[in-house]
């Protein structure tokens, strides 16, 4: 049976044979010892974090109390060990600082009681003390180095004032691993939007951003889970770059890396939840307000065992380790693929809105990024073109330096453009660009025809372009085609050298004197 009692030399066999290497069947073989009590005492050694050096110099009495960790150890303590203990709050908090270490707390005790506990049995006494105060955090955690985050398991509960209808809400919780300060608010969902955006207001109530973030697998997070090498969600990594925080998300059945956030969830339960039960909201602003008054006052309860507050021990030794918030708060990025189309434009759907790209992208597959201010547009992890969102449909934004040549010039069409260009030639030219400005419905159509139209200079000259220009005024006839046909009958000549286009004399022709 696992809870049969065995030899403390027994105990310091098992151990000092795992220690060597040797596997659990081989020691069950070598001590006859029965594998489920072997299995919870090689588990405890694990989580003792401690050497078997250690293990070595210590007592059958303290290895007996070692393994026997949850029971109450006040009652026995000697007058020396009694003055320790007292000690023990302070130096908790000390040992989370940077670069502060047991051994040199340590030092500083047996420098003021010199016929204090020598080094290990201090760290032993340190353990139990830990285990008393708080048995399920055995993590050791520096300032400003990690958060925890993670989901409540129970909702809360807005009400539809119309209705009544009961609207459940997840609730996001997320504590810094040294000073144990708690960060608490209410969302709609556990998607990636919100989980990111409850990150950041936990950044602004902490002023300041930890090295890690500590999240429990969370599907908004993680989207594979691994022991070497988790895959981020990638929306998230893009929120962890932006605040330069790294992402290390708990491992799969390894409760202490969880425990801390857990055991918050279990204490907000009956610190906040237990306030709220009574109290109806209508908006998640009611509730995260209320949330955030039982915040404050759990924040500033006295820890259990110490002479200080989470808030205390925050503004004491965790604020000034955190990094700073950036200037510019982050803003949730959306992503999309997209073909650029031949006119050197790529369509966000959202917004049937168009965006240029360079010219030499034309035909190639893009990663689009698009905030509520800003598209991006990256081509092989390089952005090749970024332009202000604009929410209007089917229009254009274009950057001309993103244009071929051809399109460049497509892309300073105007109705001055073409008139200016008309008057270069003549009067009559420019009239008639008017007309066909005016007489057609869509701009782009009509913008194609005074093109047609001006460059028939460069094949006809001008002399015969102005020419037929009168001639369709004449005609009252304003198209591209209109123009091309007199050109090409020679209709814009003078009427002598039209001679030829006369109805030429035949004896089966009747002529205008037979109609009358």
């Amino acid at each position: 049976m696992a809870n049969k009692s065995i030899s403390m030399s027994k105990i310091r066999q098992i151990l000092r044979l795992y220690s060597q290497g040797y596997s659990n069947m081989a020691i069950y073989g070598l001590t006859r010892v029965s594998r489920n009590t072997l299995k919870k005492y090689i588990k405890d050694y694990k989580s003792l974090n401690l050497t078997i050096e250690e293990i070595e110099v210590l007592t059958d009495f303290e290895l007996s109390e070692l393994f026997s960790k949850f029971k109450p150890i006040m009652e026995k303590l000697s007058p020396k060990a009694e003055v320790l203990y007292k000690l023990f709050p302070e130096i908790d908090k000390q040992l989370k600082r940077k670069g502060i270490t047991k051994q040199m707390m340590w030092q500083q005790y047996i420098a003021n009681y010199p016929d204090g506990f020598k080094e290990t049995q201090f760290r032993f006494h340190y353990f139990l003390w830990k285990q008393q105060v708080n048995p399920v955090m055995h993590m050791e955690h520096k300032a400003g180095d990690k958060v925890y985050i993670d989901y409540a398991g129970e909702k809360l509960h807005i009400v539809n004032k119309e209705t009544g209808e009961l609207i459940p809400v997840e609730v996001f919780v997320g504590i810094l691993g040294s000073s144990q300060l708690t960060y608490v608010e209410a969302s709609y969902t556990q998607q990636s939007e919100d989980l990111i955006y409850s990150c950041q207001r936990l950044f602004i109530y902490f002023d300041g951003v930890t090295n890690a973030i500590v999240p429990d697998n969370l599907k908004s997070a993680v989207n594979k889970s691994s022991k070497y090498e988790p895959e981020i969600n990638s929306n998230f990594a893009d929120f962890a770059d932006h605040y330069n925080v790294s992402v290390l998300p708990a491992r799969a059945y390894k409760p202490r890396d969880k425990s801390l956030v857990e055991g918050a969830v279990k204490i907000i339960y009956t610190r906040i939840y237990a306030k709220l039960r009574n109290r109806i909201f209508h908006t998640l602003e009611e509730l995260n307000a209320a949330i955030w008054e039982a915040l404050e006052e759990h924040n500033n309860t006295l820890l259990k065992g110490r002479n200080y507050s989470r808030r205390m021990q925050f503004e004491e030794i965790e604020r000034q380790t955190l990094h700073p918030l950036p200037t510019i708060a982050y803003e949730l990025k959306k992503q999309f693929y997209a073909t650029v189309m031949k006119n050197g434009h790529i369509c966000l759907g959202a917004d049937k809105h168009y965006y240029s790209v360079p010219y030499q992208n034309i035909g190639k597959k893009v990663k689009v990024l698009y905030t509520n201010k800003y598209v991006e547009v990256f081509y092989n992890h390089l952005c090749i073109a970024r332009h202000e969102r604009m929410k209007s449909p089917y229009n254009y934004s274009t950057v001309k330096e993103h244009l071929s040549s051809t399109h460049q010039f497509v892309s300073d069409w105007s109705s001055d453009k073409f008139l200016n260009w008309a008057e270069s030639i003549d009067d009559n030219v420019k009239h008639y660009i008017n007309e066909i400005l005016n007489k057609k419905q869509h701009l782009e159509q009509a913008y194609k025809s005074c093109v047609g139209v001006l460059a028939m200079g460069k094949t006809y000259g001008n002399t015969r372009l102005i020419n037929a220009c009168k001639r369709g005024i004449e005609y009252n006839m304003y198209s591209y085609k209109s123009i091309e046909m007199i050109l090409k009958r020679g209709l814009d000549k003078p009427d002598e050298e039209n001679q030829q286009l006369l109805m030429p004399q035949h004896e089966n022709i009747r002529g205008e004197d037979y109609y009358k």
